[in-house]
């Protein structure tokens, strides 16, 4: 029955804006708000089970996330999702931005700093399994990075550190990202930023004071998938589904998002040449990119 509704009308059902109210008290108007307007400019999401974007929401407004691409904190993105009598079905994935991470780690008390950065050739002193990494970030020798390093340090005192080459992130974008695979996307065009969610993630996921109660934990799981409930806790991952082949017009575009270089120009493709349904993920990630390019700029204008 739910199945049979549009996604403005089963936001107007009684328990479904109870059950906002709940989370978010007086600001859960507001909230749905935002939400109808995300699937309202998406021919796609529009298409999605409206189950799916509702949980996805749910997920956000427990974490306190907006749901605003220009914040670049959480999205909703709808993907067309090969069912098992050879049809598709269009379910919407919750994604998080690196900032969330950020915004997650700060707001918990718990972290004195937190950060992630590439490392050039010349920067890793020394590798020791036991006792981890060491770096010097003055000895840069040349600008070919060879890897991605992630810091945090607790209040407590407890600090860790985690490494990756760039060939371990490599690797563990083809086999967790589709848009990797198919050579486009926030991997394709922005390599790096990629890499520091990864390795970011990874550290936070693995060493970070974890509790089934946490934030943190909870966006760690439900980051990239589909959410099948809404605490978060029934997830299902598709991003590293197959696609269809790319036709030359969707290339085209596609490539275009990779060219932005300002929120203005990503804006104008908007009204030219027009963003197809399947591409606003990757809009969102080049979004993403130039934000965070943008922070870069101004912490080192400090």
């Amino acid at each position: 029955m739910e199945k049979s509704l549009t996604i403005k009308d089963f936001f107007e059902r009684n328990d479904v804006r109870d059950k906002f109210r709940e989370m978010l008290g007086k600001r859960a108007p507001q909230f749905i708000t935002s939400v109808l307007q995300i699937a309202a400019s998406n021919d796609l999401l529009r298409k999605a089970d409206p189950v799916s974007i509702y949980n996805a929401a749910a997920v956000a407004a427990t974490l306190d996330l907006p749901l605003n691409n220009s914040l670049g904190f959480a999205y909703i993105v709808p993907y067309n999702v090969k069912q098992p009598d050879g049809g598709t079905k269009v379910l919407a994935q919750f994604q998080l931005g690196y900032k969330a991470f950020i915004q997650l780690a700060q707001r918990s008390g718990q972290f004195q700093t937190i950060s992630a950065s590439p490392v050039f050739e010349g920067q890793l002193i020394e590798e020791n399994p036991l006792t981890g990494y060491k770096f010097d970030f003055t000895k840069k020798k040349t600008d070919i990075i060879i890897g991605y390093a992630a810091y945090f340090r607790l209040i407590n005192g407890f600090e860790k550190t985690l490494y990756m080459t760039k060939e371990e992130c490599k690797k563990h974008g083809k086999s967790y990202s589709q848009t990797f695979k198919f050579d486009k996307g926030l991997w394709k065009d922005n390599f790096d930023v990629m890499a520091l969610k990864t390795v970011l993630k990874l550290l936070l996921s693995r060493y970070a004071p974890l509790s089934i109660e946490s934030q943190m934990q909870k966006a760690i799981i439900t980051d990239q998938a589909v959410i099948n409930d809404t605490t978060g806790e029934d997830v299902t991952y598709i991003d590293n589904t197959p696609e269809p082949t790319e036709d030359p017009e969707h290339k085209r575009i596609r490539e275009m998002i990779g060219d932005c270089k300002t929120i203005d120009d990503l804006k104008k493709l908007y009204k030219k040449p027009g963003i197809p349904d399947d591409l606003q993920g990757l809009w969102n990630e080049r979004l993403e990119v130039i934000n965070f390019e943008i922070e870069e700029q101004e912490e080192k204008n400090k």
